[in-house]
């Protein structure tokens, strides 16, 4: 049966429980209340808040057994979170905190004059638990507060759904509703702090003794391309990584291929290796992502399949290679325009549901921000998608690629290969990233500048300009350059990689027939 929430009782001088728009918990000095509200109230415990104030009154250590996740704020009655902050900004300052030294705090602030004055710091010391029992006392409190606020989202959730704006649609409100229930539940969380530093040891241990087993290859999530994983020791857990490249560059077509590799070694290995892959692709729909899987492990050109010039002899390639794209735990999100809240929900849905491993995002200017990050400026925007992204890499314990554009700059250099001041927005992307890649392929600017035959030039002389452009076009052909620019656990350096433009494909480069 559907439950009514009543609003508090209004405020009224002769109410003998005590009740008010500022206190609809009964009598704040905690007396008994001897008539019973006919409407139900929130969940409060003042007596838990009393015992636990009077407790940081006789002794201040008890403060630091809940300062850590405790506010103000989470008390149900604000005049003892006034006396919780001002007990806190003492004790900050190393001061002693106790009924005489907040008596004049007490003076000048007319609201605490509600409970009793200055008088009623020495009742609340009169009522203290043990320090040992504080913590205990503290966790009551903030518990009570998470259902206080889970009651004001759920009454926030009905009100909305009830609402009658275009923009708002029942998956925009879900969304909207996951992320008020994920904040709530990470904010002042007591579950955190320090850990011992042989916790983080044998952290470290288990990830060596699991590179090892690899024959030292990686500890991470496999890219499936030896020399990258190599230098970067595969994809780690909680990093933020930045694909970056000019148009033309191909980082859609290596991340593809690089979640394409990761799945299907988590395929073949049982999930022991590689990773379940979430794919946001706001760029490219998901149905031409698949196609360019599809080329790739195929062998047909992805021109040919979007025009339809499959040759008859080449569809049981397709079908096969289609076959075995059925297995591999790529899931696709092509949802245009998402938000880093939106981005964040769907990801933490997906690690609960199918054990998210790996997450790419194509590409990182196309998510979008808060709206108060809009008003502040597009660099504004971008340090809160980088630092959104990597919170996330963070809270799943799974690496984030985030493909990236590069500004145009590149353009007016000889010498184009990317570097970090390149980065549009570099100042946060390059802060928040763990590791920032570049993907570079001299092919296709050398391929721009095939030299043109000049009114004064003789037919030698152009004849050897042209074979001078082909010799220099033949010595990068099919050659990428996989730049690691930036790696906070590892060193940097230069990998080079084969690409297959017809089939969109990277591999590792063929030392023994290198053309240079």
């Amino acid at each position: 049966m559907a439950t009514t929430l009543t609003p508090p009782h209004p405020a009224n001088s002769d109410d003998p429980n005590g009740m008010s728009d500022d206190n609809p918990y009964g009598d704040p000095a905690g007396h008994a209340v001897s008539d019973v509200p006919s409407y139900r109230t929130l969940p409060h415990n003042i007596e838990a808040e009393r015992g636990l104030l009077g407790a940081i009154l006789v002794d201040n250590r008890a403060h630091e057994r809940v300062s850590e996740y405790l506010r103000p704020e989470h008390f149900a009655l604000p005049q003892h979170g006034k006396i919780y902050e001002a007990v806190g900004k003492l004790v900050e300052r190393g001061q002693l905190a106790n009924p005489v030294t907040l008596k004049r705090f007490f003076e000048q602030d007319e609201a605490l004059s509600d409970v009793g004055g200055p008088a009623y710091l020495a009742e609340l010391a009169s009522t203290a638990v043990t320090v040992i029992n504080a913590a205990e006392y503290g966790r009551v409190i903030y518990d009570l507060h998470l259902k206080r606020e889970l009651i004001a989202i759920g009454q926030d959730i009905v009100d909305t759904a009830f609402g009658g704006e275009i923009d708002q649609s029942g998956t925009n409100q879900i969304e909207g509703a996951e992320q008020s229930l994920y904040d709530l539940a990470t904010t002042g969380n007591y579950e955190g702090g320090f850990q011992a530093f042989k916790e983080a040891v044998i952290s470290a241990i288990d990830m060596a003794e699991t590179a090892h087993k690899r024959d030292g290859a990686l500890a991470g999530v496999t890219t499936g391309l030896a020399d990258v994983d190599k230098l970067l020791g595969g994809l780690h857990p909680s990093d933020l990584l930045i694909l970056a490249g000019r148009p033309a560059m191909g980082k859609t077509a290596l991340a593809t291929n690089i979640a394409y590799n990761a799945a299907k070694t988590y395929s073949e290995t049982n999930g022991e290796e590689g990773a379940v892959v979430g794919f946001f692709s706001l760029e490219m729909s998901a149905e031409q992502l698949a196609s360019r899987i599809l080329s790739e492990q195929a062998e047909i050109s992805s021109d040919k399949m979007r025009k339809g010039e499959v040759p008859n002899e080449q569809f049981p390639r397709l079908v096969a290679a289609s076959q075995e794209l059925y297995k591999i735990p790529v899931f696709i999100d092509d949802t245009p325009a998402l938000t880093v809240s939106a981005l964040r929900t769907r990801a933490r849905r997906l690690k609960r549901q199918h054990d998210l491993g790996l997450i790419v995002i194509d590409y990182l200017q196309l998510v979008q921000g808060s709206s108060q990050s809009k008003s502040d400026g597009r660099v504004q925007e971008v340090s809160e998608i980088t630092r959104g992204l990597k919170t996330l890499a963070k809270e799943l314990e799974v690496p984030v690629i985030a493909l990236s554009q590069l500004s145009r700059q590149v353009e007016q250099r000889d010498d184009k290969r990317p570097q970090l001041s390149d980065l549009r927005e570099s100042g946060s992307i390059e802060q928040d990233a763990d590791v920032v890649t570049f993907i570079y392929r001299d092919e296709y600017y050398v391929g721009k500048a095939e030299p043109q035959r000049r009114p004064e030039e003789g037919d030698d002389k152009f004849v050897q300009r042209y074979g001078n452009w082909q010799e220099r076009l033949e010595k990068c052909r099919n050659l990428a350059e996989f730049i690691v620019a930036k790696q906070r656990h590892g060193p940097v350096g230069t990998v080079k990689l084969m690409f297959q433009g017809e089939f969109t494909r990277f591999a590792d480069w063929d030392a023994d027939h290198e053309p240079y």
